[in-house]
């Protein structure tokens, strides 16, 4: 049984249709992206995941649970962390305060315990825990949004365009976070504008175009298809 999937997702905006008849899964242990261009509806799909959205028609089942109408505060704790597209941290708040704000859904001890992993794995958070977030340079605001969502220990993580607005050498910083929460066995769904780097890591990929997913398959593949190639590597 897959731990997420997704059947015939449809959501609009008002009268737009913006999510047609979307399908896909991620296994446990994967890392599958989706890829696609400005206005693909990558966001929409995962907020829609992760309860922010609610679609006209279609499901979300998670670990056999369907979760299309259930919302976003209640599917943390089922499991499932999204990382928003542009960060959206808490800027007033200092970094340990914003950590904190991830563990929610867990007991006081547990947090404490998963904010010392999330110090290991990030120390330049660590470092500046007492410093409010809005003083943060983008690429540690990213990583605080990261540790935020890692804070619910999620089984599944989703990132909205954690390279956006990135310097290259933090973008290839961020892609080694993804793999290290991957090989240290969380599953991950990714959706990126970098579709080199996000097929460069995945398992899976999705490509979207136009609110539709338009091809599928394995990531290495995909990175090798013409099409895709042309489309979104500059190939």
């Amino acid at each position: 049984m897959a731990l997420l999937k997704v059947t015939d997702l449809n959501v609009y905006y008002g009268n737009i249709h913006a999510i047609k008849d979307v399908s896909f899964e991620v296994e446990e242990g994967e890392i599958v992206t989706l890829i696609g261009a400005n206005g693909a509806g990558k966001t929409t799909t995962l907020n829609t995941v992760a309860g922010l959205l609610t679609p006209r028609s279609g499901t979300v089942e998670f670990k056999g649970e369907e979760l299309s109408r259930v919302p976003a505060h209640h599917t943390v704790g089922r499991g499932m962390a999204l990382c928003p597209e542009g960060r959206r941290v808490f800027l007033n708040m200092s970094v340990r305060e914003n950590l904190e704000m991830g563990a929610f859904t867990r007991s006081d001890s547990e947090a404490r315990e998963t904010i010392s992993t999330v110090f290991d794995r990030f120390p330049r958070l660590k470092e500046r825990e007492g410093q409010s977030a809005g003083t943060l340079s983008g690429g540690e605001q990213q990583m605080l949004a990261m540790g935020r969502a890692m804070m619910s220990r999620p089984s599944l993580l989703m990132l909205d365009e954690p390279s956006m607005g990135l310097a290259p050498i933090l973008v290839d910083e961020i892609f080694d976070i993804v793999k290290e929460l991957h090989e240290a066995g969380t599953t991950v769904l990714l959706v990126e504008q970098n579709a080199a780097k996000a097929l460069s890591i995945a398992d899976r990929a999705y490509v979207l175009e136009t609110g539709r997913v338009s091809m599928a398959g394995d990531a290495a593949d995909l990175a090798h298809d013409d099409r895709v190639r042309k489309a979104y590597l500059g190939g």
